[in-house]
């Protein structure tokens, strides 16, 4: 009986260890996304849309990239093949990062299932740069994602109610916080020969997309350059 409540205060020592991790880890792309989410909530009311309805979009949808991809086209009524294949376009890129992180995470193949509808750039990243030096338990990946969940989820409704108020992000910089939050997760998975390249590649054909055609063709090209790129970089087996 001893040796029972040991494995359990053992085990629940640890789940605690790992969502404070996981808590530690997220937050800075948490703070990161309020400015984001008041902004795309602002954007969406505009737009003719509901707060109820920008809640239930971000909570269903719950992707950034897509979310602003589909309002900007935005009309009435909505054209919803064209969102639909625009959303799949941008959200394509998890299906590979899925792949990746996998054989990564300490969960049976249903609770992947479930929990990998929550995976997003930064607990993917996140989580990859974890699992250099252990495995990524429940517990981690559980806190990430719920946090940054209800917290991207809240500041789109926020936004939505405050409206007008918000003003243009670029006055205090908040456009660009997610793309200094992804240099951070980008220079965390070090400097060697096959990061580099693909980096390289796919900030370069994703830029040159974007230039020439437009998005959101430049996210998965720029997605499959790189993965040329890192499988011709990378050394043999």
């Amino acid at each position: 009986m001893s040796t029972l409540l040991d494995r359990m205060t053992k085990a629940h020592s640890l789940h605690g260890q790992e969502a404070r991790a996981g808590l530690r880890d997220i937050a800075p792309a948490a703070i990161a996304a309020v400015p984001i989410g008041l902004l795309f909530g602002a954007v969406a009311v505009g737009k003719g849309l509901s707060v109820a309805e920008i809640g239930l979009m971000s909570a269903l949808v719950f992707a950034g990239g897509a979310q602003f991809a589909a309002i900007e086209s935005w009309v009435h009524p909505a054209p919803i093949l064209a969102l639909a294949f625009s959303a799949l376009l941008i959200n394509v890129r998890h299906v590979l990062m899925g792949a990746s992180l996998a054989p990564k995470v300490a969960l049976t193949f249903r609770e992947k299932l479930l929990a990998f509808f929550f995976m997003t750039d930064e607990s993917w990243a996140l989580s990859e740069r974890r699992s250099m030096n252990r495995p990524i338990t429940g517990a981690y990946w559980a806190t990430m994602v719920v946090v940054l969940f209800f917290n991207w989820t809240v500041s789109t409704v926020l936004g939505a109610v405050l409206g007008s108020f918000l003003g243009a992000p670029e006055r205090f910089g908040a456009d660009f916080a997610f793309t200094a939050l992804f240099i951070g997760l980008v220079a965390g998975f070090g400097r060697s020969r096959v990061t580099v390249v693909t980096v390289a590649v796919s900030a370069a054909v994703s830029a040159l997309v974007h230039y020439f055609i437009g998005a959101p063709w430049h996210v998965a090209s720029g997605a499959l350059a790189g993965i040329g790129a890192a499988y011709l970089a990378a050394r043999e087996g």
